[in-house]
């Protein structure tokens, strides 16, 4: 006898059951956690659980307050593991767990001990997770090894040191403004990652100070910014610059103007598109001005990525 024709849509019901995660109840992974406290640790046990405990949480189910503390202080205990995947997972957990002031002097030795590490990994994630649970008075302590991570040589530490300074701008703006010299550094890495973040950073510094963003657009605009995203980032500021100065079109608009042309011509598409979409939203903008836009975006319609041509039609479409 013929088997009945399966819709696609009950293949995908089916597949939903199999979830790894399905019924997992927080009073049994809480039982399982005491694998934390095994004299002999076992790295894929331990990971396996914390994924549990991360599951949960981002599921937005609630610890108690002596839940919480009990499984932090049980993660703790995994500092004594070299293992790398594991070591991965516990500085989520403690990220996710926030903490309180008390609770994170127990930490704060290990993080900082992972923060001189040789392993770059541990340094990166270190950097990460104190810049997430530390208050003002920690964060002076640990101010001088930030500057010297915003420096470093390897991208991922550069970055992690970066994003974790504009997350910290908001609560500590006073101490992450010390760090300009470090930050426009940065800004001369090869790294494509590390120039964004640097950008960014330096950017919200003097966000409040629109002559000091329009030198640092002007310095920019002038030089070389090699990364794609830096790029992408400069065209945003360029556009908020024109905007503000649009009284004065003499020293503001004409010059910008031309910048933003030049990169219709760069090499990454989404600097190209970066461009052209900002050219098609600047105020007074003349047909002259407009037609190099509007030509490059009309290209991407016949381009064989969708995602450019889904850009190009949305943004003519404006």
């Amino acid at each position: 006898m013929a088997q009945p024709l399966v819709k696609k849509d009950d293949d995908h019901d089916d597949e939903a059951e199999y979830s790894p995660f399905l019924g997992i109840e927080k009073g049994a992974v809480l039982q399982e956690a005491r694998v934390f406290n095994d004299p002999q640790l076992d790295p894929r046990r331990c990971s396996q659980v914390i994924t549990k405990l991360l599951y949960l949480l981002n599921q937005g189910e609630t610890f108690t307050k002596i839940e919480a503390t009990e499984v932090f202080f049980a993660v703790t205990k995994l500092f004594q593991s070299r293992d790398l995947g594991l070591r991965r997972m516990v500085y989520l957990m403690i990220k996710e767990l926030s903490p309180s002031s008390d609770e994170v002097i127990i930490v704060t030795s290990s993080l900082m001990k992972d923060m001189n590490s040789k392993t770059d990994m541990y340094r990166a994630n270190a950097i990460r997770v104190l810049c997430r649970i530390t208050d003002g008075t920690l964060l002076t302590q640990i101010e001088r090894y930030l500057k010297q991570a915003i420096v470093d040589k390897n991208p991922v530490v550069a970055s992690a040191a970066l994003v974790s300074g504009i997350h910290l701008l908001q609560s500590n703006p006073e101490i992450v403004k010390r760090w300009s010299n470090e930050v426009q550094e940065a800004m001369q890495s090869r790294a494509a990652l590390v120039q964004f973040h640097a950008l960014a950073l330096l950017h919200q510094i003097r966000q409040n100070d629109r002559l000091a963003v329009s030198k640092l657009v002007t310095s920019l605009t002038r030089g070389t910014v090699r990364s794609p995203l830096a790029q992408c980032l400069l065209i945003r500021y360029t556009c908020q610059v024109i905007r503000e100065s649009a009284g004065n079109t003499q020293t503001g608009e004409r010059p910008f103007y031309d910048y933003l042309e030049s990169c219709l011509r760069h090499k990454a598409e989404m600097v190209i598109f970066e461009a052209a979409r900002a050219i098609t939203e600047l105020n007074g903008v003349t047909s002259r001005e407009l037609t190099p836009a509007i030509t490059v975006l009309q290209l991407f319609l016949s381009s064989s990525k969708p995602v450019l041509r889904f850009a190009a039609v949305r943004t003519l479409n404006k």
